[in-house]
């Protein structure tokens, strides 16, 4: 059965269990009680199906849940000729499945994006033209045109010039590439540089991209769900109701006392009060801009042992800064920002769009270049102000402006050195690299607070970037020059010391994410793929919510257990009450629905929930993924 359909039968039965006991209390208001117990008793019988059906499939998993309580109460009820009771454990019983699924609606979410991505056509060279084919028909050895701002379709070889590639959604590497002709190009990346045209060397369904989609799809199937808080109180709270029930029938002879237990016990603290904390706390976790996918993935968060934390986009801004400024003869370092910024207005290349981010930041005034040329890659030549500017990489600049080569000393591993030239003299030198995320630290102290034992850095990039970036953050462990499949064998080989929790935000991250107890996404910028994969969204791009979702997720747990522990003890006591002859079945179930609302108020204090140091948000106003 589909999740809609399974959604909209428990709307359906929530309806039909208020309708049967609204409509039976009026026809035994009016006089009409045989005609009120018909009622009741048809309102009832649809909830009881629908449950028996539950519980078999439950079972047969090896599943012992809390439907049995409820299916014994309603059948026990019914038996009796106690219609009434009946109706209020089948209304109490479907109100507490349709939250839960209002709860999980969220939680529903298809790979569309991440497969929406892949290209479904390429333009193949035939015949000295260009034609648009399906990507299912692209052969090894198809020459293959990617324009720019095209996804690499395929595996292949550059079989023109140079390409220039954006690989950062695939390896994490967070600037792009430059591959000669003949390299090996990465389906998934993206042409951040002008057209070039590809040799195909694999098909579409078994190049990288695809196995990546592959990868998350087997990790989904494969998860291991983690038991419910209501599940795990279950099995014991089963054993003393029947236990209960059946002594009262055994001593008294009366089986009307071993309904009224049954009523009694119909676990609503369980299927109510934890739904309502759990999706109480999911709205506290968005008004903070963690948009969490259930209450299941919210509960899971509660008790995570170990932190997997990807570096580029995540733990790292993502995005190239300037880090430094050197100069080679005299020229202060705003006039190097400034001429270079000016000439890189002209390109689109990300660290050129970084340069020039810094020097409007700087509030530079960056004058128009006249006689511009491009070499995608590698540099930009042209006129500011009068004067011969070259910015570009060191051996583009150097070489242009006729001299040797000689970088300045003293560059951090990952970073990359943007050269400026003015009038055929070096000027000096941009020394960029992704930099640690400003809430980094303090992110990683309040892990530790929230009782994370173990937190790790797992990344495609070298091992030399990783170590520079992570220097001095107290982590327990680094994963460099990690694939995709890596990252998974990770997630799986650290889940023998516990839970696992995963934080990423490229396509290939996604994977991980999927695979991990739960998987946490970058959304605000973070690739789409993750965005699917993942069971939690960050809608702000502040790592350090990863912190505020697990205080809210543990707080929303403690209440929801608080909200259990009050109300199984009530109900205790009402059943004790109940074989002793106290209370009938219908009064038993009036004592139930005080119980539930009085658990329900106490649920709902996780709406209040203020995690320490943080502020509400209001998310970005673009689309979030879906």
């Amino acid at each position: 059965m589909s999740y809609i359909r399974a959604s909209r039968l428990k709307t359906l039965l929530l309806a039909i269990s208020l309708a049967g006991l609204a409509a039976g209390l009026l026809f035994h208001v009016s006089g009409r009680p045989d005609l009120a117990r018909a009622v009741w008793m048809m309102g009832v019988v649809p909830v009881l199906g629908a449950l028996a059906t539950e519980i078999s499939r439950s079972l047969g998993r090896g599943e012992v849940g809390l439907d049995i309580i409820a299916a014994l109460s309603m059948s026990a009820a019914l038996v009796l000729g106690e219609a009434l009771a009946a109706a209020i454990v089948a209304l109490m019983y479907s109100g507490g499945t349709f939250l839960e699924s209002f709860a999980e609606g969220r939680a529903r979410r298809e790979m569309r994006d991440l497969l929406s991505r892949v290209p479904r056509t390429a333009t193949r060279h035939h015949d000295g033209r260009l034609e648009e084919v399906p990507l299912g028909d692209v052969a090894a050895g198809d020459l293959l045109l990617i324009r720019q701002g095209d996804v690499v379709p395929v595996d292949g070889r550059i079989a023109s010039g140079t390409a220039f590639l954006d690989t950062s959604a695939m390896t994490g590497e967070s600037l792009p590439i430059r591959l000669a002709q003949g390299a090996e190009a990465m389906s998934g990346s993206t042409n951040a540089g002008d057209a070039f045209d590809l040799e195909a060397t694999r098909e579409a369904r078994d190049s990288t991209y695809a196995g990546i989609v592959r990868l998350v799809e087997e990790a989904q199937r494969s998860k291991a769900p983690m038991a419910r808080l209501a599940d795990r109180w279950s099995l014991g709270f089963l054993a003393v109701t029947v236990a209960l029930a059946l002594a009262a029938w055994w001593f008294t002879g009366d089986p009307v006392r071993a309904v009224a237990v049954l009523v009694v016990a119909t676990p609503c603290p369980l299927i109510l009060a934890v739904p309502v904390a759990l999706v109480a706390g999911l709205s506290r976790a968005a008004h903070f801009g963690v948009l969490v996918k259930g209450a299941k993935p919210l509960e899971s968060m509660a008790r995570i042992h170990t932190l997997i934390l990807d570096k580029t986009g995540t733990l790292t801004d993502g995005r190239p800064r300037i880090v430094s400024i050197e100069s080679e003869d005299g020229m202060a370092a705003d006039d190097i920002l400034r001429f270079a910024a000016a000439l890189d207005q002209v390109s689109k290349h990300p660290v050129a769009q970084a340069v020039v981010a810094a020097a409007r930041d700087r509030g530079l005034s960056l004058p128009v270049p006249h006689g511009v040329n491009e070499v995608p890659g590698e540099g930009v030549v042209g006129v500011i102000e009068g004067r011969q500017v070259i910015v570009g990489n060191h051996g583009f600049v150097a070489q242009r402006a006729g001299q040797v080569p000689n970088a300045c000393s003293g560059v951090p591993a990952g970073a990359v050195l943007v050269a400026l030239a003015v009038d055929g003299r070096m000027a000096g030198y941009l020394v960029m690299s992704d930099p640690l995320r400003d809430e980094a630290g303090a992110m990683l102290a309040g892990l530790r607070r929230q009782g994370i034992a173990r937190i790790l850095l797992a990344t495609g990039d070298r091992v030399e970037v990783a170590e520079r970036i992570s220097a001095g953050l107290g982590l327990d462990g680094i994963r460099a020059g990690l694939t995709p499949d890596k990252k998974v064998l990770l997630v799986l080989t650290e889940r023998k010391n516990g839970p696992v929790m995963m934080v990423g935000d490229g396509v290939n991250d996604a994977p991980a994410l999927a695979a991990a107890d739960v998987g946490i996404a970058m959304g605000a910028r973070g690739a789409a793929a993750s965005a699917e994969a993942a069971d939690v969204v960050l809608l702000v791009d502040r790592v350090d919510r990863v912190t505020v979702g697990i205080e809210v997720a543990r707080r929303s747990r403690g209440i929801a257990v608080e909200s259990v522990v009050a109300g199984i003890g009530l109900s205790v006591l009402g059943m004790i009450a109940a074989a002793l002859g106290y209370l009938t079945p219908v009064q038993g179930a009036l004592i139930q629905e005080a119980i539930d609302v009085a658990v329900i108020l106490n649920a709902l204090r996780a709406l209040r929930i203020a995690p320490q140091g943080s502020t509400p948000v209001q998310p970005p106003l673009k689309k979030a993924p879906s």
